[in-house]
């Protein structure tokens, strides 16, 4: 599992942007930031600006062009935890998994605000 839209504040569907990548090997729903120019992967602590909208086996070469969606404040993503989320509350920031494809429980540093975590603990809705 990886992170998916869940919803937006008035109900739009964001665009499709295309844009360079670079030595990356793009999984659907992986954040993304740009870095150089560059579409890089985004983990831990740093905002992510993309959600990748490509599934590839192998890095792609740089430069190469993906499809992606711009993270915008008033979208809410879903996406599993790397350990178990059940100690979150709304209004906690956490960060990102250094996969860019995860949520860790830890708060320090964190840049996603939990809006709902799932009963089970496996998930959680974030904005950024």
């Amino acid at each position: 599992m990886a992170f998916y839209l869940y919803s937006t504040d008035d109900n739009r569907v964001p665009g499709v942007e295309y844009l360079p990548c670079g030595a990356i090997t793009p999984k659907a729903g992986m954040l993304l930031t740009l870095s150089g120019g560059l579409l890089a992967l985004c983990g831990g602590t740093t905002a992510p600006s993309y959600l990748s909208m490509c599934q590839r086996d192998e890095a792609c070469q740089e430069g190469e062009i993906i499809p992606v969606l711009r993270v915008g404040s008033d979208m809410i993503f879903e996406a599993p935890g790397s350990v178990s989320l059940a100690a979150l509350v709304p209004g906690d920031l956490v960060s990102v998994g250094a996969d860019g494809l995860t949520l860790t429980a830890t708060t320090t540093g964190g840049v996603a605000e939990v809006v709902h975590v799932a009963e089970d603990g496996v998930r959680a809705r974030v904005r950024f």
